[in-house]
């Protein structure tokens, strides 16, 4: 800073309005005066009459120290090449469109007396949240590579532009507008041909609205950005019949619609009460009994999700198929589909016990609330699961699970509190409680359900959203905006998904099991 800055310096940040227009003229005239100084009048009169939300300033104290000036442009024709003239109409009247998908950055200047406040980035940050708020689909800008002129006989702009992108160069334009997530697109010849310290040249830079969502989407085609989920932490409880046991289910789905869930899950085996009807003197035999409920238990279940217009996630069913016993998950959507996720590790007790089979599929569905992967209990101890599903952009990890003693829950619980972080997703853990003493193999539960997110400043600062109480019977109900995934992906403290390192490691699902 070539001044002190004054201790009572009061910054505001606001839209520039007329009366700014001679403050404004004398910033310009400061800034710009190897390019011509300030623009003519009448340009920047039109400016804050066609697009007044568009011209940012930074008061301080009572004066204009720092502005924004942006237009709407068409994303198709300025994400190509062209020159400064090509914004500029007649009688040097900036384009704006009004109609435009896209923002372009006319200008960003500060006050020399007032660099080091970094005031340049709150002004693109504002710019940023303006072009979300009218989502439109990104900003565009040409920068000036302004210190160019100091290597213009060992570098060709090419090769400047990536010297600065490695920071063995620094250009105090090009290198704030890559601090501040613009990508370079490509060179530009000829873009301001009196730019004589670019050389005429500027980087074409764009910033991707990645919230973008483009009008006139057919309503099915619309993103849900804020999911809500119920989960349904079981009790365990002797059943007499098959409907008082489905009556059960048909009560915790009612009251999870009436409470506009998108999704209900259940934990996993929450049909186990049904083995108390069967034989316990073989447990092969027991839960192969408990197999025979799976068509009826489904068909009811895909029935409840279109009558009470929820998605609703069977925690775990187990099912006969050729004489080969799996334990399965299913996805009954609102519209209907019935879609299957098997267990894929097999723990000790079912296959000594049940001589259960593990599946070999593995998939995310597709949902009108996001994009969802499932993993029953032991999956969730095995990374790679929930790393593929990350691979193909799941959203919301469900984890449907059953623990007898606390230390079997916190192996679930740690696990799924990394595989959020790992793959930037939240997951839902949902468990059941209660005892049933004349169930051999599952008389006893033990269960904390939660859901948890990614560990960042946008998440709660324990990374739990919400939690249940300890082994009580309860339904857990949450809000998940899947807008700050997105944001914490391209944006967030750290970024595990992108800083991945495939030229080091790689992760291979065999394609003849490919889903």
């Amino acid at each position: 800073m070539s001044i002190e800055i004054p201790s009572d310096l009061h910054l505001k940040l606001r839209n520039l309005v007329a009366d700014d227009l001679l403050q404004l003229e004398e910033l310009m005239e400061k800034v710009y005066a190897d390019i011509g100084g300030a623009w003519p009048r009448e340009s920047l009169l039109s400016l804050f009459k066609e697009f007044p939300e568009g011209q940012i300033c930074i008061e301080g104290n009572g004066r204009v120290i720092a502005v924004a000036l942006t237009v709407r442009c068409n994303y198709e024709r300025f994400s190509r090449v062209h020159t400064y003239q090509d914004l500029i109409g007649r009688r040097e009247r900036i384009r704006h469109n009004p109609k435009g998908d896209a923002l372009y950055g006319m200008d960003v200047f500060v006050d020399p007396d007032y660099r080091g406040l970094r005031l340049g980035r709150r002004l693109y940050d504002a710019r940023k949240e303006l072009c979300r708020n009218l989502n439109l689909r990104a900003i565009l800008a040409g920068g000036r590579i302004v210190n160019y002129h100091r290597y213009t006989e060992k570098l060709t702009a090419t090769e400047y532009i990536e010297a600065v992108r490695r920071r063995e160069v620094h250009d105090p334009i090009l290198s704030f507008q890559l601090a501040n997530d613009f990508e370079v697109k490509r060179l530009m010849k000829d873009y301001l041909p009196e730019d004589e310290k670019s050389r005429g040249f500027a980087t074409l830079l764009e910033w991707n609205n990645i919230l973008y969502e483009p009008e006139g989407l057919a309503a099915e085609e619309i993103r849900k950005s804020v999911v809500r989920i119920g989960i349904v932490q079981w009790q365990m409880r002797l059943t007499n019949s098959f409907q008082a046991w489905l009556d059960q289910v048909e009560f915790f789905v009612d009251s999870m619609a009436d409470y506009q869930a998108d999704f209900v899950l259940f934990p996993e085996f929450f049909n186990a009460p049904l083995m108390a009807m069967g034989d316990q003197e073989d447990q092969f035999s027991a839960i192969r009994f408990l197999a025979r409920y799976a068509t009826p238990s489904l068909e009811a279940l895909s029935h409840f999700a279109v009558t009470y217009n929820i998605n609703i996630i069977a925690g775990s069913l187990p099912v006969l198929q050729d004489d080969t016993l799996y334990n399965n998950a299913y996805l009954c959507s609102r519209d209907g589909t019935v879609d299957m996720q098997p267990k894929i590790h097999i723990t000790p007790h079912e296959r000594r016990d049940w001589v259960i089979q593990g599946g070999n599929t593995l998939r995310v569905f597709d949902t009108d609330a996001g994009r969802i992967g499932i993993l029953i209990c032991y999956d969730v101890e095995f990374p790679e699961l929930a790393r593929f599903l990350g691979e193909e952009g799941m959203e919301i990890l469900f984890v449907p699970f059953w623990t007898d003693t606390k230390n079997g829950f916190l192996r679930v619980q740690r696990c799924s509190q990394a595989r959020a972080i790992e793959n930037e997703c939240y997951v839902a853990i949902g468990g059941s409680v209660g005892n049933l003493p004349q169930v051999e193999n599952v008389d006893i539960q033990y269960a904390q359900s939660a859901i948890y997110s990614p560990s960042d400043f946008a998440f709660p600062h324990d990374a739990i959203i919400a939690e249940s109480t300890p082994n009580t019977e309860m339904a857990l109900i949450a809000d998940l905006d899947l807008d700050k995934l997105v944001q914490l992906r391209h944006e967030g403290s750290v970024t595990n998904r992108k800083d991945r390192r495939p030229d080091l490691y790689q992760l291979r699902w065999l394609p003849k099991n490919k889903s």
